[in-house]
Parts: structure tokens; C-alpha cells; sequence
């Protein structure tokens, strides 16, 4: 079922201490991979558009690509016996904020975390303004996603990582509906030099005096059975690493309800298309290369829900 807001599912989620996966798409076959996890799990799922794949699905116009993922998820979602939400994912400007408004995304992201700390304030609580009027819920982000390394100075780390005091302020003046603060990750398939390493007793701080559901950008694992497989069909991924399934279990205990995740699923997806071109070089039929692909996006998700405890949530 789609749902009419992304708070529900995360307010639920942290009521009972467990994370909800939000996942990339960026186009149906993810869906499907997708949506189909998270109905075999009884899981709740949320699906995520950045402003990039608005402007793909809009074939350069991200007005009409948020309408066109907007309309593809919801009626995907019609028959769905499962809670499925559509998040705009870092957004960084209104108005393609407003295009997932309009065209009728469960949340938005603003992103000023470049900014400083006022102007992110000031900004995101416009768009809260303007969000909750439509009764739709919004994230925001503090601080930078930089891997944390070992030989990282304190002082670099707490320039770069959230301020669990501004964490506490920044909610108040925005009544913004979840937070991302940065305690260690970074996006893609290249998180971390050595082990990864996240700051639990900052994050713990930062929920300790918030209260609302947090989210952890970042998060893939990068399996490594599928940068193999890759690579094994003439992908260059190498020195791969994301975060390990046990860090995730321990940052959902000191309170992250919200798991993005998108680079495992790419990695899988072109892993499997790539097996497949190869094994079957003469078929022209592209739902032949998709339809193994999809079943990996599928596993992979079915695997991220129940280490993030929301499997069987419905």
C-alpha cells in the first residue's frame, strides 16, 4: 500500500527499535527488485529517488521525472500488502523539492549541510513549511559523510562530524521529522581505508537529546560475493569496502531508523547483467539480462531487511 507519509513507518520503527531500508531506484527493474523483497519479508519498504534519477526517469526534465516515478511507484504499490513510501534523497535545492512535493513523493530531503549551521536552519525550515502543508514529512542533514580513519585528528573529526547540542537545536527551530547526522560513512562503493569505524557514542547523544527517527546515509555494505562476481565478468572494482552488517545491527541499537542503501544494489544489479551478457551473447532480448538482475536486487534487499529487523514489521 502507499503510504500518505514516511514518518508513519519510521515513528513505528522507532516506537520498536528496529531500522526500515530505503532504497535507490533508478528505474522499474529496481522497483520490482524492491517492492518484491520487501512483500516476501512483510517488510516495510521506502523507495528513494535522488535528483539525478529524476532527471533520467524525465529524460532531462526532473519536473516530469518525478511525476513519472511518483505515478510508477504508486501504482506498483496499489495491491502491495505491505507500507511503501517514496523519498526524495538529497535534495538540494527548492525547487526540485517541490517537484517531489508536487508530484506526490511521502517525504523530501533537503540537504544544506553545506551550509552554515543558520542558513541550514533557516533553509530546511522552509521546506518543512512548505512540506507539512501537504502533510508530507522531511529529512535533513548535519555535518559531512567522510569515511572516519584512524589517523583522523579530533579536532578534523569534530569539524566534519554532527554536533549532538546543534542536533538538538536544529530540530527544535526546523520540526524537521528525521535527522541525518554524519557520524562516519560516506557514499559509494569506497567508504573507508581501513576497518570501518562509525561514532556510536556520538550518535547515541544525538538521539539521547532529539528523539526522533535518524538515518544513516551511506550504508551499503558492498558485499563483497557480488564485487567478485563483478569483476569476475570485467568489472574494475577494487579496494571495495562499505559497512559491515554488524555495525549496522549496533547503530540501529543506538538509535538510526533509517538505512539508505543504494550502491549494493548497483553492484549486485550490474553483477548479474554482466554474468549474463556474457552467458548469452547471441539473445537481443533485454528482459532476458533483466530478469536475473532483478532477482539479485531482490536478495540483496530480503537480506538488508532482516539485519535491519524490519522483516515481518507488517
Amino acid at each position: 500500500m502507499y503510504v500518505k507519509s514516511t514518518k508513519d513507518i519510521l515513528d513505528k520503527a522507532n516506537a520498536e527499535y528496529y531500522g526500515v531500508g530505503a532504497f535507490n531506484i533508478n528505474s522499474l527493474e529496481f522497483l520490482i527488485g524492491i517492492v518484491s523483497a520487501a512483500v516476501i519479508k512483510r517488510s516495510p519498504v521506502i523507495i528513494q529517488a535522488s535528483e539525478g534519477a529524476m532527471s533520467y526517469a524525465g529524460n532531462g526534465d526532473f519536473r516530469k521525472g518525478a511525476k513519472v516515478l511518483a505515478d510508477m511507484v504508486r501504482r506498483y504499490a496499489d495491491n502491495i500488502p505491505v507500507p511503501v513510501a517514496l523519498h526524495l534523497d538529497h535534495g538540494h535545492d527548492l525547487d526540485h523539492v517541490l517537484a517531489a512535493i508536487r508530484a506526490g513523493f511521502t517525504s523530501v530531503m533537503i540537504d544544506a549541510s553545506a551550509k552554515p549551521f543558520k542558513e541550514n536552519v533557516e533553509i530546511t525550515s522552509e521546506v518543512v513549511r512548505i512540506a507539512h502543508a501537504a502533510e508530507i514529512s522531511v529529512e535533513a542533514e548535519l555535518g559531512k559523510l567522510v569515511g572516519v580513519e584512524d589517523n583522523v585528528s579530533v579536532a578534523e573529526r569534530d569539524a566534519t562530524l554532527v554536533d549532538p547540542d546543534e542536533a538538538k537545536i536544529f530540530v527544535e527551530k526546523t520540526g524537521v521529522d528525521f535527522l541525518a547526522p554524519a557520524i562516519g560513512t560516506s557514499h559509494g562503493a569506497f567508504k573507508f581505508k581501513g576497518e570501518a569505524k562509525l561514532d556510536f557514542e556520538r550518535l547515541r547523544k544525538v538521539k539521547q537529546l532529539t528523539k526522533i527517527p535518524l538515518v544513516l546515509h551511506g550504508a551499503s555494505s558492498v558485499l563483497e560475493a557480488d564485487v567478485e562476481k563483478a569483476n569476475s565478468y570485467g568489472a574494475k572494482i577494487e579496494g571495495a569496502k562499505g559497512v559491515p552488517f554488524d555495525i549496522l545491527k549496533e547503530a540501529i541499537k543506538y538509535g538510526i531508523n533509517k538505512i539508505n542503501t543504494d550502491t549494493d544494489l548497483r553492484i549486485a544489479f550490474i553483477a548479474e547483467l554482466r554474468k549474463s551478457l556474457h552467458e548469452k551473447p547471441s539473445d537481443i532480448d533485454p528482459r532476458d539480462f533483466f530478469k536475473p538482475a532483478i532477482e539479485a536486487v531482490k536478495n540483496v534487499v530480503a537480506q538488508r531487511m532482516d539485519i535491519l529487523g524490519s522483516s515481518n514489521k507488517v
